[in-house]
């Protein structure tokens, strides 16, 4: 259970990041719901009812990293959970783009929110975990990042550092009792990746994996919380692969 965990969720507005909020604030959790717009995130607690709470928060940003721990500091008295979900909008004009045509821009456009923030919000929280003596932290990848794939360079670039950011948390503060874990996902149905892609794309891709269908966002939700649970008390630093059975290793 996670009752009286303050968690805090970025990208928590739709999708994968409004399913896990809404899970764990279904398990008792007390959920600060993040996104850049403070109106979006309002809209996206009142749907998920009492135990989520919204914030503002651009995780490009340090000043408003710093200004939003302070806030769920003092709202909250600490933050035992972080779930880093925010990222950077799937663009076409990138994804399909081969690797020696992409810019400096477009790399540094994906790597600010999907690396440089996901680090820049973890660093500030894991000092609070420390002090506390616990704490968990849970990133999102994709499966790219560990098997490589014809498209999306720099997307597979920032998962990629991800996954290593992960290990460097666990193995620096498990000593601490800060658990760090990523998740590889592969092909998610939400509203943003089907309005991106063609029926026949969408329709190839359902036959990728081994269980010959999409995952759902509720899926990766129910894994997250069961990791932020102490039933995974002496395992850390794992890449926890949620795709249906495409990429086995």
């Amino acid at each position: 259970m996670l009752k009286g965990r303050v968690v805090v969720v970025t990208g928590a507005t739709r999708g994968i990041g409004f399913a896990t909020a809404r899970e764990l604030a279904a398990r008792n959790a007390t959920v600060v719901v993040c996104s850049r717009d403070i109106a979006t995130a309002e809209k996206a607690a009142r749907r998920i009812g009492k135990k989520a709470h919204p914030a503002s928060l651009d995780v490009t940003s340090a000043k408003s990293v710093s200004s939003f721990v302070k806030k769920v500091v003092a709202d909250h008295g600490r933050i035992d959970i972080l779930v880093n979900n925010a990222g950077y909008p799937f663009d076409p004009k990138i994804w399909y783009k081969k690797m020696h045509r992409v810019s400096d821009e477009e790399l540094g456009a994906v790597l600010a929110v999907d690396l440089e923030g996901t680090f820049r919000i973890t660093k500030a929280v894991l000092p609070l975990m420390v002090k506390s003596g616990k704490g968990v932290v849970i990133s999102i990848s994709s499966t790219p990042a560990i098997a490589g794939y014809t498209e999306g360079a720099p997307y597979s670039i920032a998962k990629a550092g991800i996954v290593a950011m992960t290990k460097h948390a666990a193995l620096e503060y498990g000593k601490d009792n800060v658990r760090a874990y990523v998740l590889a996902l592969g092909n998610i149905a939400t509203d943003a990746t089907f309005n991106s892609m063609t029926a026949r794309a969408i329709k190839a891709a359902t036959q990728e994996s081994a269980m010959k269908r999409w995952g759902k966002p509720q899926e990766v939700a129910r894994t997250i919380a069961g990791l932020a649970t102490d039933d995974f008390s002496f395992a850390t630093g794992n890449t926890i692969v949620v795709d249906g059975g495409t990429v086995l290793f």
